[in-house]
């Protein structure tokens, strides 16, 4: 029988419980374009999706998708999401998504690294507003990620813990480097 309680399982339902119509959300790292559908689907025409990704490759096959779905309500970019605090203003993004690692289907060269990831990570702290939350999968295995989980899972015990509480989930017995769900709420 396959388990499919997973990281990601774990994300997209705190994600559909806590993300509203008219929400603005931020999909740090589009890749395929699941995330950000998702969050377009909750925040609705009347709230707003931005999202961002280095690869073209993954910013056009999250396009198709949303075209395909008949969304209008995001808008993508062909960037890093440390610039993030570019597109949106402090204190109103009600959630972020960050899957750090690889471009499922592709090239595991490619991906994302500790140092902009914090920096974004850090930055969209100071875009959510009250009771806003920052989801993140960690992705890390055979030739990649460790080093950007070590250093993301130390930066999380850094960050003020009376404007936030930060949940790090593990899934103790399971082998083979399985993904590690993060949750960052402001103001609980």
């Amino acid at each position: 029988m396959r388990n499919t309680f997973s990281a990601l399982n774990i994300a997209h339902k705190f994600i559909r419980e806590n993300v509203k119509e008219g929400d603005i959300c931020i999909d740090a790292t589009a890749g395929r374009g699941n995330d950000t559908a998702l969050l377009c689907e909750l925040a609705g025409n009347s709230g707003k999706v931005i999202a961002f990704d280095i690869q073209k490759e993954a910013v056009e096959s999250t396009e198709n998708l949303l075209e395909n779905k008949h969304f209008s309500n995001y808008e993508i970019h062909l960037e890093s999401h440390e610039n993030m605090d570019r597109y949106a203003k402090n204190n109103t993004v009600s959630c972020i998504t960050f899957n750090l690692g690889w471009l499922p289907k592709s090239d595991h060269k490619i991906s994302t690294h500790a140092e902009s990831s914090i920096k974004a990570i850090e930055k969209g702290l100071l875009l959510l507003k009250d009771g806003g939350f920052i989801s993140i999968c960690i992705y890390y295995g055979k030739d990649t990620g460790f080093e950007e989980k070590n250093a993301v899972l130390e930066y999380l015990k850094t960050i003020d813990s009376k404007q936030y509480t930060v949940i790090v989930s593990e899934f103790a017995n399971r082998p083979n480097c399985p993904p590690i769900p993060v949750f960052i709420i402001k103001g609980i």
